[in-house]
């Protein structure tokens, strides 16, 4: 009877520790998905300002095509690299891909921005001043949320990693999660020169 008691005791404790790793897992996995919505917000946003800016730009910048098509194009990539990376964020393809295709569209709101500088009217219209200005203050959102949720799916890795938690992610299939990675290159990651 006692050897029973015990027998069962044990049981109940290693569902219990089971379960409280199996649950501490979903929570882990849970935040970085609500992280990756965070992301997913600004992101849209930032999208949804590009078209304003193209148009306001096409007035001024009518030789300027190219550039202009490259903005729209690297917009609508992005945006596509953003549903497939919302389906299942962390994995580690759609990551990769979205890293890509935001490096391309930084890259050409780059050249954009820089061709701007070429046309006075255009940088003192008031249109403009705005949504450079509302795209900044996005760009900084889009960085602190990817910050919070490469800090998140950190998080996760880790405690999917840590014995014996592995074991139960291996039986339930917790698999791993991707980071955020700018796809730049080293070059590209130089600090601009400023000449005054």
């Amino acid at each position: 009877m006692i050897g029973a008691l015990i027998v069962f005791g044990i049981l109940l404790l290693l569902v219990v520790i089971v379960a409280a790793i199996y649950n501490s897992l979903v929570t882990a996995r849970n935040r970085y998905k609500n992280a990756y919505s965070q992301i997913d917000v600004q992101l849209k946003r930032r999208y949804d300002l590009i078209p304003n800016l193209v148009e306001t730009v096409k007035g001024y910048m009518k030789h300027e095509r190219e550039t202009l098509e490259a903005v729209i194009s690297a917009r609508n990539m992005a945006v596509g690299a953003n549903q497939r990376a919302a389906t299942n964020p962390g994995d580690p393809k759609a990551m990769k891909e979205l890293a890509q295709a935001e490096t391309m569209l930084s890259g050409t709101l780059g050249r954009l921005f820089a061709l701007s500088e070429n046309y006075p009217d255009l940088k003192a219209n008031q249109n403009m001043m705005s949504l450079q200005e509302e795209l900044t203050s996005t760009e900084n959102k889009v960085a602190f949320a990817r910050q919070a949720f490469n800090d998140a799916v950190t998080t996760y890795n880790t405690l999917r990693e840590k014995f014996p938690n592995n074991i139960i992610a291996g039986m339930f299939n917790f698999q791993p999660a991707d980071l955020l990675e700018s796809t730049e290159s080293p070059e590209e990651r130089k600090a601009p020169k400023v000449k005054f």
